[in-house]
Formats: C-alpha cells, sequence, structure tokens
C-alpha cells in the first residue's frame, strides 16, 4: 500500500514510510482512567503523499527524522476533521532497509478537510 491510498477509519494498513518532520511531545491526560500520556505527531509519508503518524509515549524515542520505517497493522483515524495515521496496540513498526528518496509533500493527507466528505458519503 502506499500512502495515497490511506482512507479514513480504514484497518490493516501495511506500508514503507520515511520520517520527514517530528514535532514536540506534550502531555495528555487518558479521557478513560485519567493517566497521563507523552504524543506527538511525525509528518511521514512516501512517494504518492504524505501523513501525520500520531506517536504515543515510547513509540515516540524510537522513531528519527529521516529514517524509513514499515507500518505492519496500522489504520487511520480522524482528528480535527483530518486524517492520522496510527500504529496502535495490534500494529507494529520497524525500521526498514527500503530507501525511500523525497517524499510527495503536494499530497499531505492530513491537510485536507474530510468532514465535507464524509456528509456526502
Amino acid at each position: 500500500m502506499q500512502v495515497s491510498e490511506i482512507k479514513p477509519f480504514g484497518k490493516r494498513i501495511d506500508l514503507v514510510i520515511r520520517v520527514e518532520e517530528k514535532g514536540e511531545p506534550r502531555e495528555v491526560t487518558g479521557r478513560l482512567d485519567s493517566t497521563s500520556h507523552k504524543v506527538a505527531e511525525a509528518l511521514v509519508g512516501d512517494e504518492s503523499g504524505c501523513i501525520l503518524l500520531t506517536l504515543w509515549d515510547d513509540a515516540i524515542d524510537s522513531v528519527q527524522q529521516g529514517k524509513t520505517y514499515k507500518i505492519a497493522n496500522g489504520y487511520a483515524s480522524t482528528f480535527k476533521n483530518s486524517v492520522r495515521l496510527n500504529i496502535g496496540r495490534y500494529g507494529k513498526m520497524e525500521e526498514a532497509s527500503e530507501e525511500i528518496g523525497q517524499i510527495n509533500k503536494e499530497n499531505n493527507l492530513s491537510e485536507k478537510d474530510i468532514s465535507a466528505k464524509v456528509k456526502t458519503e
């Protein structure tokens, strides 16, 4: 699969991505159990497009800018009317041997407002 093929609420996403940028972590409180967590977003992509990857707690430190990773069994969610890629509890992310040159920043799935699209489907 390529980044451009990710759809809102997609499941079982397997792809290879390169980390273009990684944001600073921020503290959040869990809604269910009121525990404190760290969350950060990384702009990741391939030749077809890019998307924001949500990273939680220990995953934040394991991802490095400029490196390529293979995501297995990821999923797509929405946050503030845009699509985000997630690894989740059942997904895996590991460093990949494949190289990705330039990522396509022109096709940023996380910058597209999906609220109008979801209402019409």
